[in-house]
């Protein structure tokens, strides 16, 4: 499966590397992408469960996840 998540406080580069770097340690993800430019991370995952922890993960750099 894919999603997009909508995010506020990921402004640069380095930001978006460390949010991919904690998603991509959430088990369950196969591939992620955070793109500043349209504040949005794309990840692709096997179980609707992981959606939570990766929203989780990406909280716990001060970020905030719109949706």
């Amino acid at each position: 499966m894919q999603k997009k998540i909508y995010v506020a406080g990921m402004f640069d580069g380095d930001t978006a590397k460390k949010v991919e770097d904690a998603v991509r340690a959430v088990n369950g993800v196969t591939s992620v992408t955070a793109s500043p430019d349209k504040a949005q991370v794309l990840i692709d995952y096997g179980d609707e469960a992981v959606v939570q922890l990766v929203n989780a993960a990406i909280t716990s750099l001060g970020i905030d996840v719109l949706g």
